[in-house]
């Protein structure tokens, strides 16, 4: 009876030692797939719709607002570790009343958004989706970009963007060129940060829903849907012009905008071509929310109508490879960092014809 009981406990024993040395393998094992995965982690992308149509009616409103935009670069380790913050932001408010005081200066809106720093804002609570720079042409409209900026800064803020506003002014008295000024904007832009996604914005344009992400999407993006003056309509179709979002690589693969459109009109028409030659197509977030309010002016002097817009359109199919980005020479006069704004001065050159 000795015998059995001390070979019994003896059995006991070698089956405690074999479980224990089992767990400590499945232990061990855990411990360094745990460690190892963190090298792992996948790339931080997204799905988008890329049906150009407008999302027909209101209950689908949450579904436009939380269609995921490009994300343009593969994150580091460390970015990943860091608290990325959400698509939908919870500081969104919807409509906002906009405001237009005929006494509003630049210091008040300074003092207002003291937490912009050289045109340049982060939120402080998560890391942005996307590095975005706004892009505005200028030239005599002084008291529509401070409007702008007065209502832009916090529908941005309100999206928990990493932004900067950068206002391309045009010296001198030449006719005024939109689109070279935009092609400057984007190439100065970027000696000053890798930005993922550009933002090319008319400053008489003041969006009025902030569910109207200034996000990049998997295609160039149209913003403007519908305007005040147009009672909410697209202007036609086709329209891609007043406030459209391309990451760099969109903008850098069609070129950039034609520098040739001195004056007003066609230069937008030009870009969707450059666009639809390269296959992509341009989607709109729904009509509820691109809406905008047009600040009333007249037609400026020195931006009078192109009367040569249609021939150049014409030769977008031919000309687009050569005029653009690569060929777009200016004088860089100066630049500027004041607290709401990045001025950037240029000598744009003449018309060659």
């Amino acid at each position: 009876m000795g015998v059995t009981s001390t070979i019994g406990n003896l059995f006991c024993q070698i089956r405690l030692l074999l479980f224990i040395t089992v767990c400590a393998m499945i232990v061990g094992w855990f411990g360094f797939y745990v460690k190892d995965s963190t090298h792992y982690f996948p790339k931080y992308r997204t799905q988008v719709d890329n049906s150009c149509k407008c999302l027909p009616s209101s209950e689908k409103k949450l579904e436009e607002v939380n269609r995921s935009p490009a994300v343009v670069e593969e994150t580091t380790q460390h970015e990943v570790e860091a608290k990325i913050c959400p698509m939908l932001s919870p500081q969104l408010k919807g409509v906002v009343p906009l405001t237009f005081s005929p006494n509003l200066n630049l210091e008040d809106v300074q003092k207002k958004y003291s937490m912009v720093s050289n045109g340049q804002y982060q939120p402080k609570t998560c890391r942005a989706q996307q590095k975005v720079a706004i892009l505005i042409p200028h030239r005599n409209r002084e008291k529509h970009l401070l409007y702008l900026l007065d209502n832009l800064h916090p529908f941005l803020q309100r999206q928990q963007l990493h932004y900067a506003i950068y206002v391309i002014h045009q010296a001198g008295d030449v006719k005024f060129n939109r689109a070279k000024l935009l092609n400057i904007g984007y190439l100065e832009a970027l000696k000053e940060e890798n930005w993922d996604c550009f933002i090319f914005h008319d400053v008489d344009l003041v969006p009025e829903n902030d569910f109207n992400t200034y996000l990049c999407d998997s295609e160039p993006k149209h913003l403007v849907v519908g305007r005040n003056v147009t009672g909410y309509k697209l202007r036609y179709e086709g329209y891609f012009g007043g406030v459209t979002a391309m990451t760099k690589k969109q903008f850098a693969k069609v070129n950039g905008y034609s520098n040739n459109y001195w004056g007003w009109g066609g230069e937008d028409d030009d870009l969707r071509y450059r666009v639809e030659f390269q296959k992509m197509t341009v989607v709109r977030p729904s009509v509820e929310i691109a809406r905008y309010t047009m600040i009333f002016h007249t037609r400026d002097a020195g931006n009078e109508v192109n009367s040569q817009r249609m021939q150049l359109l014409r030769k977008a199919s031919k000309v687009w490879k050569t005029d653009g980005l690569n060929s777009c020479s200016y004088n860089l006069l100066s630049i500027e960092h004041e607290p709401l704004y990045i001025n950037i001065t240029v000598d744009i050159g003449r018309p060659h014809h």
